[in-house]
């Protein structure tokens, strides 16, 4: 089916508002059904798999009917699992994000009871909870639901295999006659149909078709990062794969233009498309990439429907879609006509629940690879470099610069030493060399399993390098920095190497914003930092000569307080 855009929902500002700050730009096949139908108030029976956008599907229309101006409990939604529940109100509280004075609160065991009871007295409008734990509540009186007008079990085939139909028709029967009732679920069992027969008026089935993933020559990869390593892992991706034509999907407009113009700045061959283009923007970017004039391109799932071209050899998904069709149709991208292409999944956080779906809804193993290291990089560079030699070897078109390199050529000079010593610049020119090749923010094939470990301990030193005592240290630096301000251009301490950087007061950034870069990006302790002078357009930074290196390297691939960076060491005033 088609899918809408939630600007074609009718839905209120406020909802908009909050779909657009999460990402979403055009609804699910089962949010297009769903959402319009459960606003006019009909029952519906929902099949549907899990990370196919369900939770908006019910999500949206709830917060849509429900008040805040009535203090009484207006929508329950039931789920499974408390793991489920949890995520269930994360995703409704971002959706109401600027609906004032809602108030939601999950409900499940494991949790003290005491606590949930203290939420509920303080007035709850929507509940999201297990069976269990809602007839608890129920049974002592701390959740009254004679106002309710919505409920929806979610994953309910589930409910029934774990035993708590009768937990459902308990809490079912505690309900008003009059009200809406929404079921969702996988599969439909007998006794998931015997449960609509009995509870529910004149239902609306909604069963969405999902498309199958025929992609057999297409490589399926992800590596699991940090949202801020996500620019740097893609770069390497394209430098150690080397795809002739690579689609890039970012989940919002605004991700789009953030990631091409950063490959631009890095010297790639890169364009943008997306929903806020006009047509004929839109036209001569994809006709552009036909003509593969530019190598990349980078996406929205809305701007790409028209994307339709066969030698792709890499798709990217910089974000991972909010939903397994998407996923689907991105990938189906490549692999065509024959051809093998390949899929990267760049996965950070909580992400990785929404792969594990992919995975299982696919059916297809998605195999995790390490990012590239930089040696990796630089070893395919030179490779290359080395074949594109030989290949200008043979067509002899040198003869011209023979006797300008014999020139050269003394006792102490051979010509192993020349080639030897172009060669080198050659690299150098193309940026292939870099220090601190092993020094690798992203996770490496031994410690693959030890990577939440590793970025927990990571998270307590950079807390505790950036938190803590910062707001002295800030205090202590800022004096410093106005004693010295007179002596800006001055040589640095002994032992300090005075850093260039291309921000300053014009983007409001103070010394804690500097420190806090230094030791976030590097991993060093913020302690080592020196004196910072900021002025209007750029700041001059101290760090100890042995770690210069590393700081440029790092902040060079970096932003600080959301703005690009250049550094270098300073040149003297």
């Amino acid at each position: 089916m088609e899918k809408l855009t939630f600007t074609e929902l009718n839905l209120s500002a406020e909802i908009l508002k909050a779909v657009t700050d999460m990402g979403f730009e055009e609804a699910t096949p089962i949010q297009s059904l769903a959402i319009p139908k459960m606003i006019e108030g009909m029952d519906i029976i929902g099949q549907a798999q899990t990370g196919t956008g369900k939770t908006a599907a019910f999500g949206i229309p709830i917060l849509e009917k429900v008040s805040s101006k009535i203090k009484a409990t207006q929508a329950l939604i039931m789920c499974p699992t408390r793991e489920l529940a949890i995520q269930v109100a994360e995703e409704l509280k971002l959706l109401s994000k600027y609906k004032k004075g809602l108030n939601i609160v999950p409900v499940y065991g494991g949790q003290p009871i005491v606590r949930q009871m203290a939420a509920l007295s303080r007035g709850a409008h929507i509940i999201i909870g297990t069976p269990g734990r809602i007839i608890d509540h129920i049974e002592r009186k701390t959740l009254k639901l004679g106002e309710t007008k919505i409920v929806v079990l979610d994953e309910a085939d589930e409910m029934l295999d774990m035993g708590f139909r009768d937990d459902i028709e308990l809490i079912l029967k505690s309900l008003p006659e009059e009200r809406q009732t929404v079921f969702f679920s996988a599969t439909m069992p007998k006794e998931f149909l015997a449960l609509t027969k009995r509870y529910q008026v004149h239902p609306e089935v909604i069963k969405v078709v999902h498309e199958k993933l025929t992609v057999p020559l297409t490589e399926q990869l992800y590596c699991e990062v940090r949202e801020q390593q996500k620019l740097e892992a893609l770069a390497r991706c394209l430098d150690m794969y080397d795809p002739k034509l690579s689609l890039i999907f970012c989940n919002t407009k605004r991700k789009v233009d953030e990631v091409s113009s950063n490959l631009q700045t890095r010297g790639y061959s890169v364009d943008a498309i997306h929903g806020d283009m006009n047509q004929t923007q839109r036209d001569r970017v994809m006709g552009k990439f036909r003509a593969c004039k530019i190598e990349i391109l980078v996406a929205t799932d809305v701007a790409a429907r028209g994307i339709d071209v066969d030698d792709i050899d890499a798709v990217f998904n910089y974000d991972i879609p909010q939903d397994i069709e998407a996923y689907v149709h991105r990938i189906g991208r490549t692999g065509r006509a024959g051809r093998t292409g390949r899929a990267f999944s760049f996965v950070s956080g909580r992400d990785i629940y929404k792969l594990r779906d992919i995975q299982r809804y696919t059916k297809v193993a998605i195999q995790r690879v390490p990012v590239p290291s930089l040696s990796d990089v630089e070893n395919i560079r030179i490779s290359s470099f080395m074949e594109k030699l030989k290949e200008n070897i043979k067509k002899d078109t040198s003869e011209k610069y023979l006797s300008k390199i014999e020139s050269l050529i003394t006792d102490d000079i051979t010509s192993i030493d020349v080639a030897a010593t172009l060669f080198e610049m050659m690299l150098k020119d193309q940026n292939v060399e870099k220090q601190n090749s092993d020094i690798d923010l992203f996770v490496n094939p031994s410690t693959a399993e030890n990577f939440g470990d590793r970025n927990r301990d990571r998270d307590r030193n950079r807390s505790r390098d950036r938190g803590g005592d910062r707001g002295d240290r800030d205090r202590s630096r800022s004096s410093s920095k106005d004693k010295s301000s007179h002596k800006r251009g001055n040589t640095p301490e002994a032992g300090m190497t005075r850093l260039f950087m291309s921000i300053g007061k014009n983007k409001k950034v103070g010394p804690g914003d500097f420190v806090g870069a230094i030791a976030g990006e590097t991993g060093l302790n913020g302690e080592i930092v020196g004196s910072i002078d900021i002025l209007d357009k750029y700041s001059f930074v101290e760090v100890p000569n042995e770690h210069a290196d590393k700081v440029i390297e790092a902040l060079n691939n970096s932003n600080i307080k959301g703005h690009k960076v250049n550094v270098e060491k300073s040149q003297g005033k």
